[in-house]
């Protein structure tokens, strides 16, 4: 079954889930939708020890 990681990704930036890892044998489909991704300068990512990554969403806080 595929992830639908454009919509994990619209639930990480909307606070429906806090963080979304990717193993490494997801990581080409992830990327592809990560790419197309509006906001995807505010999905920050950090590289797991043995492979993967799990990414964040950082909101901006403004006023």
């Amino acid at each position: 079954m595929t992830k639908n990681y454009t919509q994990l990704l619209e639930d990480l930036k909307d606070g429906k889930i806090d963080k979304l890892e990717i193993t490494t044998e997801e990581f080409m489909d992830f990327q592809r939708e990560y790419m197309n991704f509006g906001h995807r300068k505010n999905v920050v990512g950090t590289a797991k020890r043995n492979g993967g990554a799990v990414y964040h969403y950082a909101h901006n806080k403004e006023g």
